[in-house]
């Protein structure tokens, strides 16, 4: 597992939503809040649960990775619901996404690290 290209693929959801927002487009947000069906996450509840249960490392990235995907599909569900100035705003700097989003790169980080991957 690549988890530079992971915490990448997680950065460039707030691309995707405003691409969604400016084309009021629907998203799957059902899909989106899933934590086990991004490349990251199958990873996580997989292959490095196998080999790294017993780092505390692995069990905050999963959670916080877990985090980020309600935070996630938060966004989508308010797009879906045609509130596109709420959604934008959902992606600001301080919000409840930005923190999730954060959070899920430093945890990627700390396991990278820890695994020494």
């Amino acid at each position: 597992m690549d988890l530079n290209e992971a915490i990448q693929k997680h950065a460039a959801w707030k691309l995707k939503f405003r691409s969604a927002i400016a084309g009021q487009e629907a998203m799957d947000a059902d899909t989106i809040a899933k934590d086990n069906c991004c490349d990251l996450g199958k990873w996580l509840h997989g292959e490095a649960k196998a080999k790294f249960a017993s780092l505390a490392s692995h069990a905050d990235c999963v959670s916080r990775h877990a985090h980020f995907h309600a935070e996630a599909a938060k966004v989508a569900k308010t797009i879906n619901a045609r509130r596109f100035d709420q959604a934008e705003a959902m992606l600001g700097s301080g919000t409840g996404y930005s923190l999730a989003s954060n959070a899920v790169g430093v945890a990627i980080i700390g396991l990278q690290r820890d695994a020494r991957l």
